[in-house]
């Protein structure tokens, strides 16, 4: 996964993989000679909020939610971070940063963007009424990955009725999420963010069922440097989980919407619990 490897929640590092084979199925949804509605290159629709400073709230500090804290301070955005141990654990990422270390509780407290980049197995413990008092209209970013056989166990409901990963943490949080970043090496968010129209720019895809967060993490991802390719909803999400053509893919829009289109349904055998 990156992190090392594509980020997973935390940005831990599960084992590394081979990049898999692209095998088609019938499920596509986008095509290879050209994008369709549901995957389509944020150029089409690309908004900006460059210059205006968002209240966001990032959940876990490893590799993914460290490098994101990093880049977005960098940025100017008022950015609250924590994680599991406390925000006495966080004094030297807030004195790099200028980020405020909170509780997890605290996090999304009148944010506009929460991250929450936890592992999987961990996201049933985060507080209940987490986004009582987000801004209106809070987006909340999921970069997890289930990682049945290094870290999270077996579980069911992702394994037996075929939830997404996303959308099982959707239930257990009580909110929409936006999946992003779960199948982006975290050095990359240092290292590899380059300027619209850039040829070597790479781009994200993003899936979710809530437009308007959708368009204002598209807009976030445009501004850290990525562009991003629209991959519909979080029924549609597997097409960028763990072991799909997309994870870990470094590339631009049209290879991106290309990889999408490849995904198989089927979690490989080193996926399932």
């Amino acid at each position: 996964m990156p992190g090392g490897a594509p980020g997973g929640s935390t940005g831990a590092s599960p084992p590394g993989r081979e990049h898999p084979g692209r095998s088609r199925c019938c499920h596509q949804t986008a095509s290879p000679d050209g994008p369709s509605d549901a995957v389509r290159p944020a150029q089409e629709n690309r908004t900006t909020v460059e210059g205006h400073s968002m209240k966001i709230g990032i959940i876990g500090a490893g590799n993914i939610g460290g490098n994101l804290t990093r880049r977005l301070t960098a940025l100017g955005h008022d950015v609250s971070v924590a994680n599991s141990r406390g925000p006495e654990t966080l004094t030297a990422l807030a004195e790099e940063t200028g980020a405020t270390p909170v509780t997890a509780a605290e996090a999304a407290r009148d944010a506009q963007i929460v991250v929450v980049t936890v592992p999987v197995k961990r996201v049933p413990d985060l507080p209940s009424g987490l986004f009582d008092h987000a801004a209106e209209g809070v987006a909340v970013i999921d970069t997890g990955n289930y990682y049945p056989k290094e870290r999270d166990g077996r579980i069911a409901a992702i394994e037996d009725s075929g939830l997404t990963e996303s959308r099982w943490t959707e239930q257990q949080i009580g909110h929409p999420v936006i999946k992003a970043f779960n199948g982006t090496y975290a050095q990359d968010i240092l290292e590899r963010a380059r300027p619209a129209g850039h040829p070597e720019r790479m781009a994200v895809p993003v899936a979710g069922d809530d437009e308007a967060a959708k368009k204002a993490v598209r807009a976030l991802i445009d501004e850290l440097g990525f562009d991003t390719v629209d991959a519909g909803g979080i029924d549609d999400s597997w097409r960028q989980q763990p072991a799909t053509p997309v994870y870990g893919l470094r590339a631009g829009a049209a290879e991106v919407v290309e990889a999408l289109a490849d995904a198989s349904p089927e979690r490989t055998a080193a996926f399932r619990g």
